[in-house]
């Protein structure tokens, strides 16, 4: 019977259930410690329902866990009728603490929320810690207004479960950017052990195909996930609407979750507009990237890995609701230098000044010109956080395991 002990195994937790951020983030870090060690297999636990479509590594797998969305900030529901939100909470738990009893991983990293969906991983965090596993927190580098994630985070004893349950905290950007954690009340046990990353850099894809027709330059508008996109969207497609001279051609990606009402609205609107085309998804936004001559986007944390990685002219969009992560992600870009923050205002100047923006983004400077050093170090950084937990857990004896 072969060892336990001849290769590493990381377990990942991303809740995602209605969008693509969280889920993006892991792929990235999973692919790449992958690469980078040949005895590691990784194993990602998710809602998300596009979880399979993504390029991963051989050697990364995925569970899906039955799903659930996301109506406001505080609540949510089955995506399976005749199941309650509690019977289905209940489900995803025992099928992540199962999961974990038998994996076994060395390291267990979840993505944002400190005790997962409505604490769905409160047991394994505590069974796995009991193993001598050892639990890490990863964070992008905004998470929310400080007052804000103070109070989401007492409500749900994510304070508490940080300090107790967790023996370290990986924040994907560089803290000269912004600190995520900083007035949020964390102990200074907690605090010693924040690592800050930089952000997380992006490449082409080694297997993904290129997408077609990219000889043009063209802009790229991205909503991420899309389900909150149509703001971003309805401007830009205004802006073409209002300025005939606007020449550039746009490739729009509305996002697998954009309500279909909405897509149907805007494909109407495109359909009068030949420099413009759209697709739902592309599971190789990379190249889509690397191929646009400036980006229009909401800021999302993976599109911004992107702009700086492919160093790109980029006009952000921010949503502003429910969480002010993308304004202030926007707003700290804007300072840095490294892109452009617009806001609509709903006065009837706003296509002209978007249409200004977009005649004006393929020479707009790039992230570059900024002279910001030290940005994308992040998954370098990473993968020597990863060997010193590992190295970390395989001297450190289990303790008597709970639950």
């Amino acid at each position: 019977m072969t060892s336990r002990m001849t290769g590493k195994r990381l377990l990942i937790y991303s809740h995602d259930s209605y969008g693509l951020g969280h889920l993006r983030r892991c792929q990235t870090i999973a692919n790449h410690l992958s690469s980078a060690h040949d005895d590691l297999s990784v194993l990602i636990i998710s809602g998300s329902p596009v979880v399979g479509s993504f390029d991963l590594h051989p050697r990364v797998d995925f569970i899906r866990v039955p799903g659930i969305v996301k109506l406001d900030n505080n609540t949510y529901a089955p995506t399976a009728l005749g199941v309650s939100t509690e019977e289905l909470m209940e489900i995803r738990s025992v099928i992540i603490l199962e999961t974990a009893r038998r994996y076994q991983p060395d390291v267990f990293l979840v993505d944002k929320e400190p005790l997962g969906l409505r604490g769905e991983v409160r047991d394994t965090l505590i069974h796995l810690k009991g193993t001598g596993t050892r639990n890490i927190l990863g964070l992008r580098e905004i998470m929310d207004e400080p007052e804000r994630l103070r109070d989401e985070w007492e409500r749900k004893g994510a304070i508490e479960a940080v300090d107790t349950l967790y023996d370290e905290i990986w924040v994907y950007g560089p803290k000269s950017v912004y600190d995520p954690l900083a007035g949020v009340g964390m102990s200074e046990k907690t605090t010693a052990r924040i690592r800050y990353s930089g952000y997380l850099r992006r490449a082409l894809g080694e297997f993904a195909d290129e997408p077609a027709g990219n000889a043009e330059p063209y802009i790229l508008a991205t909503a991420g996930g899309g389900n909150d996109g149509a703001v971003m969207i309805d401007w830009l497609l205004s802006a073409y609407e209002a300025d005939p001279t606007l020449l550039c051609p746009v490739k729009i990606v509305f996002g697998p979750f954009l309500a279909a009402d909405e897509r149907y609205g805007f494909r109407d609107r495109i359909a009068r507009q030949p420099r413009i085309q759209a697709i739902n998804f592309h599971t190789n936004m990379e190249a889509m990237v690397d191929g646009a001559a400036g980006l229009v986007t909401m800021g999302g944390y993976n599109t911004f890995c992107e702009i700086l990685s492919f160093d790109k002219p980029a006009l952000i969009v921010p949503r502003t609701h429910p969480r002010l992560e993308q304004l202030i992600r926007a707003t700290r870009a804007q300072e840095l230098g490294l892109a452009r923050l617009m806001l609509p205002t709903g006065e009837p100047d706003d296509a002209a000044r978007m249409a200004a923006a977009l005649h004006a983004l393929p020479t707009q400077p790039r992230p570059s010109a900024a002279g910001v050093a030290d940005l994308l170090g992040g998954l370098e950084r990473v993968e020597r956080f990863f060997d010193e937990a590992v190295a970390v857990r395989r001297h450190r004896p289990a303790l008597k395991s709970v639950g």
